[in-house]
């Protein structure tokens, strides 16, 4: 069949490839070599809440999905999957995550491939995707559900378990989807001059202790302390997200106990990425660390030195795994090193400025 007769066929109701394809539980749909939708079933109508009429001749980066891949890379406008199908012919499998017409991102797993004429030329793209928000949110609660068990069995015995449960005789790095958070001390440097070590040393330990409390209640864990900086992973970027608003809000009222004891108060910044991380032990024979690594990392600590003291900045690939974003308020581009795109990430309102330094230096901690 010719590409005319092809696109004939879809543009009719009542042709037998449109009663097939409409009958299918996932959602389809079949753009041109330009790109524009040419069909659209009914199943893509009920999964995205985008009707047909709307979307017919239209690219779905003008407003319809605007995909974004797990690290929140805009695939429309730089890797679009469907494009690469039509020029190359192969076909793809990705989870991404497209815009529900009330806003909303999801994530979907997509197979993507390309539709050739009766002499084996490239005259379509085509993509058959369904909704895994239930999945995912199995997938989150069988890791936390693993989690939770690590607390009354030791990390040794689960890890061993698991290992030999996937065949493998020992623990090896592997590809995660985690979200990492990044949270920094504002104005360290200045603080460390201002006050002697003992005062440094005891405003870190009751921050980094709150912290630690948080992350352990929301399910994540403290993945190391850099200097006056923490680094935390999570499984659920809505738990991430969470844990970051209360340790804000944390903040605020330690400030304020801190100013009843004569002490300085002290300015946080967050910043929480979600993605592919690497996740495995990370040095040398005699001493190693269970770690992540890899551009999410990178990025998470890059949107947190970009955010305003006392506030959160979340990423896009973090945005799009949110059940409630509506704690976020305004966004911003962020340029970020070895990406051809800047970073699009949303800032939460102001947890409430901390207490200004003191007047005068301080030298000895008032004594209880």
């Amino acid at each position: 069949m010719n590409r005319d007769a092809i696109y004939q066929e879809l543009k009719q109701s009542d042709s037998v490839l449109t009663t097939v394809l409409d009958s299918i539980f996932d959602g389809v749909y079949i753009v041109d070599k330009e790109r524009r939708i040419i069909f659209w079933n009914r199943a893509a109508e009920e999964i995205t809440g985008h009707l047909r009429k709307d979307v017919m001749g239209r690219c779905c980066h003008e407003s319809i999905l605007n995909h974004i891949d797990a690290n929140g890379t805009m695939l429309c406008f730089s890797a679009c999957p469907l494009q690469r199908s039509i020029q190359t012919g192969e076909s793809i499998r990705a989870k991404v995550y497209p815009t529900h017409r009330d806003g909303h991102r999801f994530p979907v797993y997509t197979h993507i491939g390309a539709i050739r004429d009766e002499r084996g030329e490239i005259i379509a793209g085509i993509e058959v995707f369904r909704d895994i928000s239930n999945e995912e949110e199995f997938r989150l609660l069988q890791e936390k559900f693993n989690v939770l068990i690590k607390r009354y069995v030791s990390t040794a015995t689960m890890d061993e378990v698991m290992d030999h449960l996937q065949g493998s005789a020992e623990g090896k790095a592997r590809v995660r989807e985690l979200t990492v958070l990044y949270l920094d001390v504002v104005g360290f440097t200045t603080f460390s001059e201002r006050n002697p070590p003992a005062a440094v040393a005891t405003m870190l330990n009751e921050l980094f202790g709150v912290c630690e409390v948080i992350t352990r209640e929301c399910h994540g864990d403290i993945d190391k302390f850099i200097g006056d900086a923490i680094m935390a992973v999570f499984i659920d970027a809505n738990d991430a997200v969470a844990a970051g608003r209360k340790v804000l809000s944390a903040v605020v009222r330690l400030n304020e106990t801190r100013r009843v004891r004569g002490l300085e108060g002290v300015r946080i910044r967050v910043g929480i990425n979600s993605g592919s991380v690497i996740q495995g032990e990370i040095g040398t024979s005699s001493r190693k660390d269970v770690t992540v690594i890899g551009d999410v990392v990178n990025t998470a600590a890059r949107i947190e030195s970009a955010t305003e003291p006392m506030r959160m900045g979340i990423s896009e690939a973090t945005y799009a795994r949110l059940r409630d974003s509506s704690h976020f308020s305004q966004s911003k581009t962020l340029p970020v090193k070895n990406r051809s795109e800047p970073v699009k990430i949303y800032i939460s309102e102001s947890a409430g400025e901390s207490p200004e330094a003191p007047a005068q230096p301080l030298h000895e901690p008032p004594k209880s």
